[in-house]
């Protein structure tokens, strides 16, 4: 019983590593808990409605819209000429 105990103080670097991997540890056990079954997952994949197509809001046709033209005018810039019409130059 004639042995000192020292005690170490821990630096913040050390506790803040610490508490990281905990934490990280702590997600992957999280993660693999949350996923849903197999089973789960192909029942909920089949009840969901396909999202109609040709129907945009205003916002997106207008994107749409401006991308074409930056396309265009990229094309005529790279190539010297005017695109084909009707055609998206090819990426």
């Amino acid at each position: 019983m004639s042995e000192e105990i020292k005690s170490e103080s821990i630096s913040r670097r050390k506790a803040l590593s610490l508490l990281g991997l905990g934490v990280a540890a702590l997600g992957l056990t999280l993660s693999a808990e949350l996923e849903p079954s197999e089973a789960e997952a192909q029942e909920a994949a089949g009840t969901a409605a396909p999202a109609p197509t040709g129907v945009g809001t205003y916002g997106m046709k207008r994107r749409q819209t401006r991308r074409r033209g930056r396309h265009e005018r990229r094309y005529q810039r790279r190539h010297g000429g005017t695109a084909p019409a009707g055609t998206a130059p090819a990426k």
